[in-house]
């Protein structure tokens, strides 16, 4: 492929990338490291460098929006960013001595793990919390917004904190390992743990996965994993995905979200635990 289409497929393919990931938290990575992997042919330490970048890109494109619509919680966010960035650190450090097949079968694995829990609660509109969980009310981990699809106000409090605490540094450390903003992980800590709304945790993810990217990024310049040919692309697209991401999440339900997520975390799982085992996969 020449060089120009190759670079003109990868902003393209960004674009779309970085609307999935502002729509869903996912902040793009999850997306696009298998892409740029198995239909690109980058290294897979490269494309996890790239990802990084974009990950950054997502969280600074969606989040500005979904604060001034009320979604994102900077409370909670800044909270579990303590356990997330400890995670990030701790798994950026393993990357040199863990093999890529490894890799590969870790992500395929927790993400086949957040299929089953999606599935589980799929139709669910607003949670329904499990008490006054102390922690919650200490750190007044709590909120509201205007749900346009619900025509209604939404307030909501955090349950479980601890079990959540525990999930999100799980979701550093696969941040860290795998070059991705581990949102699907940090969606779902917030959403099955926590029992928060669906769109407050895809909004409150996209704040949260930047700063957990930038906290495993310097390690990944470091060893030399950011290439500017792949990364200038990926970033460029993921920030115009992500604008038009945004836009269109508010409008939709909480139920609708989880449908959109469950295929693609459904494909990329198997297709990453096939590729971890060394069966190749389109």
């Amino acid at each position: 492929m020449e060089q120009w289409l190759f670079l003109v497929a990868i902003l393209g393919t960004s674009v779309v990338a970085g609307a999935i990931g502002a729509i869903l938290g996912l902040g793009g990575g999850i997306v696009l490291v298998p892409i740029l992997s198995m239909f690109y042919g980058v290294n897979l330490r490269d494309a996890m460098g790239a990802s990084i970048i974009s990950v950054i890109a997502t969280s600074s494109g969606a989040a500005a929006a979904y604060l001034r619509s009320g979604l994102s919680n900077i409370r909670i966010g800044l909270f579990l960013a303590m356990a997330t960035v400890s995670g990030a650190i701790a798994g950026a450090t393993l990357v040199g001595v863990v093999p890529e097949t490894v890799l590969e079968l870790i992500l395929g694995l927790a993400l086949a793990y957040s299929t089953l829990v999606t599935l589980r609660q799929l139709n669910l509109e607003i949670p329904v919390g499990h008490g006054d969980d102390p922690l919650a009310m200490s750190f007044e981990l709590e909120g509201a917004y205007y749900d346009t699809g619900l025509d209604r106000e939404v307030k909501y409090r955090a349950a479980r904190v601890r079990s959540g605490l525990a999930a999100m540094f799980g979701a550093g450390i696969l941040s860290g390992l795998l070059g991705i903003g581990s949102g699907a992980f940090k969606v779902l800590a917030m959403d099955y743990f926590m029992r928060l709304p669906m769109k407050v945790s895809t909004a409150t993810s996209n704040f949260m996965i930047g700063i957990t990217a930038a906290a495993s990024a310097g390690i990944y310049f470091h060893r030399g994993d950011l290439r500017p040919l792949i990364v200038t692309p990926v970033a460029l697209g993921v920030l115009i995905g992500a604008y038009l991401g945004t836009r269109l999440m508010t409008r939709l339900r909480n139920a609708t979200l989880r449908k959109l997520f469950l295929p693609v975390i459904l494909y990329l799982a198997v297709s990453m635990v096939l590729r971890g085992f060394g069966v190749p996969w389109p």
